[in-house]
């Protein structure tokens, strides 16, 4: 049975305000994922979700510490995890939630057998709080956490972007996409996948990646099911356009 990783950005839970978690957008995300689990698709699924619709480390920290502005980004990331589980369980996935900051009242510690036990009984698992420290992004925590499960393959999800382009599809209609593409591309020409941390890691291990948009119907059941979607991205590819 295949193992994934999802990468989720806060964002999609806040919906078109952009900010906080709007019931309909998470809800609507559970049923995207509920769906895909239920169409016969011989997968275990991970989760991490990132903070950014409540709080974006430094950068919302104004003259905060650096370390303590990114802690804040951390919580953010553990709120937007239980709003996901609540959503989830609430469209019939059992669901749990394990964060790599201490918070037994609401959600278990990052056990990473603990973890592994949950995927085999079929229950998808939220990891929260990033890597536990400071200065690491999500995607570094999505990365670290796949290698930790033995995941198969991140996937990254996007909203209305179905892969990697040379340049930005919504600004240049000319931009070309990716169907493969090498991670050392990816770091040579700066593409913004993700941060170089979490290539490193991915390109180090022959973690596989793929991007894909996450809410055109039938995407996330296809990836599930092993199809191939979006643009690959993997330390053996060779970097390749769409036709």
């Amino acid at each position: 049975m295949r193992r994934l990783l999802l990468k989720l950005s806060g964002e999609f839970l806040a919906g078109e305000n952009g900010f906080g978690v709007a019931p309909e957008s998470t809800a609507s995300l559970a049923r995207e994922i509920r769906a895909a689990l239920d169409d016969g698709a011989a997968a275990q699924l991970a989760l991490v979700v990132g903070g950014g619709n409540f709080w974006r480390g430094a950068r919302n920290g104004g003259d905060m510490d650096p370390a303590t502005a990114d802690y804040v980004g951390m919580l953010g990331t553990v709120m937007n995890a239980i709003a996901l589980q609540d959503a989830l369980e609430r469209a019939g996935v059992v669901t749990r939630v394990q964060t790599a900051i201490g918070m037994q009242a609401v959600a278990e510690p990052y056990i990473r057998r603990r973890a592994l036990r949950h995927l085999e009984k079929g229950r998808v698992v939220i990891f929260a709080g990033g890597t536990g420290n400071p200065f690491f992004t999500t995607d570094t925590a999505a990365a670290l956490r796949a290698l930790e499960i033995d995941a198969d393959m991140v996937l990254m999800a996007k909203n209305k972007v179905d892969g990697v382009y040379d340049d930005d599809p919504r600004r240049n209609p000319m931009a070309r996409k990716y169907l493969e593409l090498s991670y050392m591309d990816v770091l040579s020409q700066g593409l913004t996948v993700m941060d170089a941390t979490a290539i490193s890691l991915c390109m180090g291990r022959d973690l596989p990646m793929t991007v894909f948009d996450i809410f055109a119907e039938g995407n996330l059941l296809r990836l599930l099911a092993g199809e191939r979607v979006g643009t690959r991205v993997a330390a053996d590819a060779v970097t390749r356009f769409a036709d």
